[in-house]
């Protein structure tokens, strides 16, 4: 077989620029040659219509004909729209015929898709020529390296006929294993570094956003923090838990059953807690005025730390009826709960507070895993004024911006004034009842009446 490849020398000889001089000189004859024979044409057609005697009506004729001519291929191409290509008639027999994007249109779905390969050149290859064989897109996909091999993670647009079972078998044939595959939609299409950024920045901005921030970064998981006990255990990545030592001294543990973690994910994970320690407490400087029909200057507001003294004050003049309904334990024991419950990093605290400076109210959203929890406790000389309903819908409308869907509250069956409250959300409710007590589950995506903003009044008002 000659696989000898032929090219044009460098420098053409004498013989060949004579040639192309040759071709030159006939190629402008040729074209001088058209321009002399045009102008004749032109010139005897009009010699024709301006001097014989049919003259217009040879022009006429000719109009006539031209508009024909285009009526008939206008109507021509109605009856006969454009096909396909033909197939090219040089290609091989049997290669299939060149198609481009719009010739189908196939429904799609978005699909996370995360799989161990060995660390071997070609095992990556292997499973994205998987994909493309079944007319699967990537769209993004990471690496995370372990000692025994790796760990890819893909975004994927899978043809809508494509069940889940058949994605896993593709991927476990191309070589993966410990395959988890989970529904995916537009929010996962961030690129990872935007998403952890806008995470962190959220944590900057507020403290209680960290628990939020590390559930939308890995999904759903169960965090529970342990005071002290940092300086104790053991931190890192032990399948399915994670430990992290905040510099506080607090032992932070994630636990995730249905999706070990990677120790790319725990550098994520180690990061924004620093972040969050490194900054300190911290609450946005929000609040919103609240209209009284007495007249009375109400003020609701981000509360933290601070505020202890003032919810002592306020425990005080409650009733011990109205701290048993709220603590569903011993009345004395109800100051305790006040410093975990004023802490950003569990959740959100509101407080209305008087003229006088005096708290009125607090209300408190605890995060607990997919959902949070709710508590109210207004001051019995403030009860039956709407405060209460005034608070959940705020904290009810904080939960979905943290992107929590659902709310539970936890109280004695016989606080009915909680109950009227909750069902004034507009949202279906679930009752559980045992041992006399009564948890009331809201799911609010479902609700008939569109939630407000937490502060309609800005930022700082």
């Amino acid at each position: 077989m000659d696989t000898s490849v032929h090219t044009q020398p460098a420098n053409p000889s004498r013989a060949q620029r004579r040639s192309a001089r040759l071709h030159r000189w006939r190629r402008d004859t040729v074209e001088l040659a058209a321009v002399f024979l045009a102008v004749a044409a032109a010139d005897l057609v009009a010699n024709v219509v301006v001097h014989g005697h049919d003259g217009p009506v040879v022009l006429a004729a000719s109009a006539a004909a031209l508009l024909a001519t285009a009526l008939f291929h206008a109507w021509w191409a109605h009856r006969h729209p454009h096909g396909p290509p033909a197939p090219d008639p040089a290609a091989p027999p049997g290669e299939p015929a060149v198609t481009g994007p719009l010739d189908s249109f196939e429904q799609t779905a978005l699909w996370r898709v995360r799989t161990t390969v060995s660390d071997s050149p070609g095992s990556l290859a292997r499973v994205c020529t998987a994909f493309a064989e079944l007319r699967i897109n990537i769209i993004s996909m990471q690496a995370h390296p372990l000692p025994t091999g790796t760990v890819d993670e893909f975004l994927v647009r899978a043809p809508l006929t494509l069940t889940r079972a058949e994605l896993a078998r593709t991927v476990a044939a191309a070589g993966g294993h410990d395959i988890w595959t989970d529904p995916a939609d537009a929010h996962d299409l961030v690129d990872v570094p935007t998403h952890v950024l806008a995470l962190a920045t959220r944590t900057a901005l507020d403290a209680a956003e960290l628990p939020v921030a590390l559930r939308q970064l890995f999904g759903r998981c169960t965090i529970r923090q342990f005071p002290g006990g940092g300086q104790r255990a053991a931190t890192g990545v032990d399948g399915h838990v994670m430990r992290l030592a905040a510099p506080s001294g607090d032992l932070i543990e994630l636990s995730r059953p249905h999706l070990p973690f990677t120790p790319t994910e725990f550098a994520r994970a180690k990061a924004l807690v620093e972040l969050d320690t490194l900054l300190g407490p911290r609450v946005p400087k929000v609040e919103a005025r609240l209209s009284q029909p007495t007249g009375a200057d109400l003020t609701v507001r981000r509360a933290d730390a601070d505020d202890k003294g003032a919810a002592l004050e306020m425990h005080a003049r409650c009733s011990p009826d109205a701290l048993r309904k709220r603590y569903h334990g011993p009345v004395k024991d109800a100051d305790k709960y006040l410093d975990h419950l004023l802490d950003p990093r569990h959740g959100q605290t509101l407080a209305v507070e008087a003229s006088d400076g005096r708290v009125v109210a607090l209300a408190h959203l605890m995060w607990d895993d997919d959902s949070a929890e709710v508590a109210l406790l207004v001051e019995d000389a403030w009860q039956r004024r709407g405060l209460g309903f005034d608070l959940l819908r705020r904290m009810a409308a904080l939960a979905l911006e943290a992107g929590v869907q659902t709310v539970y509250a936890v109280t004695h069956a016989s606080n009915t004034g909680l109950i009227s409250t909750m069902r004034r959300l507009a949202a279906p409710l679930d009752y559980q009842v045992e041992d006399g007590t009564l948890v009331i589950t809201a799911h609010l995506a479902e609700a008939t009446e569109q939630l407000p903003t937490p502060w309609p009044t800005g930022p700082g008002r």
